[in-house]
């Protein structure tokens, strides 16, 4: 995929929403290569984009690679700390994946638990534009900061 052709432009608005921004400041702090000096922000969150074509090239079937994994950190990340600016609380994500890229996503506030996602096959990780990616994300932190309200007392115990 290094030789291809960047699905997301230069100029998309998504690239200013705060997930997507944020996204790229995890992405940078976990290159410790200095792998994205000098790339621009659509290159960089470029590969978070899975078109059609994209997803057709990955198998069905398969563990996920280090990067991917990474991307799939980031995203959750970035998630908590959407969270935590918004509720004011402390955010706290957790990751655990097995070899094949199954496990679960928890985001946590306090006690309460505020973001829990199944992952299956997250060496497809990925969303289908960065509009799916900011539609989604703003759907996940509206449901977390819902439940911080109604459970205030776990949230903030």
């Amino acid at each position: 995929m290094a030789t291809a052709a960047l699905v997301v432009q230069e100029d998309d608005a998504n690239l200013s929403s705060d997930i997507v921004k944020d996204m790229i400041k995890q992405l940078r702090a976990i290159d410790t290569y200095d792998t994205y000096e000098g790339w621009s922000e659509a290159k960089i969150i470029d590969p978070i984009v899975l078109t059609k074509d994209r997803k057709k090239n990955i198998p069905v079937i398969g563990d996920p690679d280090e990067i991917t994994i990474a991307r799939l950190k980031a995203y959750y990340n970035s998630l908590a700390t959407l969270i935590e600016k918004k509720s004011g609380l402390m955010a706290a994500p957790m990751v655990h994946l097995s070899h094949e890229g199954f496990g679960r996503a928890l985001i946590m506030v306090g006690k309460l638990i505020v973001v829990d996602k199944i992952l299956r096959d997250t060496h497809r990780f990925g969303f289908s534009s960065l509009e799916d990616l900011r539609e989604k994300s703003d759907q996940t932190v509206e449901k977390a900061l819902g439940l911080i309200e109604k459970y205030n007392a776990a949230a903030t115990d």
